[in-house]
């Protein structure tokens, strides 16, 4: 299956909404920071989470970034990361079903 690596980032202006979409989000991936993840998505999911979060937010008010970073396995994306956390892409792993 090919999967993509992408960054995900949001702002919410309402503390609910905020909250929907984060809990939304970590079923997708893996939470690096206050509103951004990093998510390694099929085609499938990754137009599922948009179209769940088109569900979601108020599109006058709020506003959310899907940076594609290529295709999983092939990707080695150049971050600077400071302070008390590395910054590590995720790796694919096995789908146990």
């Amino acid at each position: 299956m090919d999967q993509r690596l992408y960054i995900v980032t949001y702002d919410i202006s309402d503390q609910r909404r905020w909250r929907r979409v984060f809990k939304l989000m970590k079923g997708f991936g893996e939470w690096v920071q206050l509103s951004v993840f990093q998510c390694r998505l099929s085609r499938q999911q990754h137009a599922e989470l948009v179209s769940l979060l088109d569900g979601i937010i108020h599109h006058a008010e709020d506003h959310i970034l899907i940076l594609d970073f290529g295709v999983g396995d092939h990707i080695a994306p150049n971050v600077i990361s400071l302070g008390k956390t590395d910054f590590e892409p995720l790796e694919q792993a096995p789908i146990i079903v």
